[in-house]
């Protein structure tokens, strides 16, 4: 990380990513990806958890170097390591299905609705799609 280069930790469609900086022009900072943090859920942005939508969306995560527009008082100024774009995109879609799955089995099932299960199962569905597309 060179000394003039600033980074972020933005939320962007359910994701939490590590960005640089590339452009401020208030309201909105442009952002190049760098680092994947969470990965985006999976399903309805409007109605997350909810298995019974028209269109289950397949969320991927946003790819190295993508570009992306945010509120400036979203981008939070970030001071810890960049991790390689390809670790942090395998750990971040690692815990998300490791947490889907639980709630897959009825682990933390307390949590949700009756459609917990049914939404775990379709998200499980829609990340293992997304594994073949990472990594083949």
């Amino acid at each position: 990380m060179s000394s003039n280069e600033t980074y972020v930790r933005i939320e962007h469609k359910t994701g939490a990513y590590i960005a640089k900086t590339v452009e401020t022009s208030p309201p909105r900072t442009l952002v190049e990806i760098v680092g994947v943090e969470r990965h985006p859920l999976q399903g309805d942005l409007h109605h997350p958890y909810d298995p019974d939508v028209p269109l289950f969306h397949e969320r991927r995560a946003s790819a190295y170097r993508e570009k992306v527009w945010v509120p400036t008082n979203a981008a939070k100024p970030y001071e810890g390591d960049i991790p390689p774009y390809a670790e942090s995109l395998r750990r971040a879609w690692e815990e998300l299905v490791q947490e889907t799955g639980r709630l897959a089995e009825g682990e933390d099932a307390h949590e949700g609705g009756p459609g917990l299960k049914e939404w775990a199962r379709k998200a499980l569905h829609n990340l293992r799609q997304l594994e073949k597309d990472y990594w083949g």
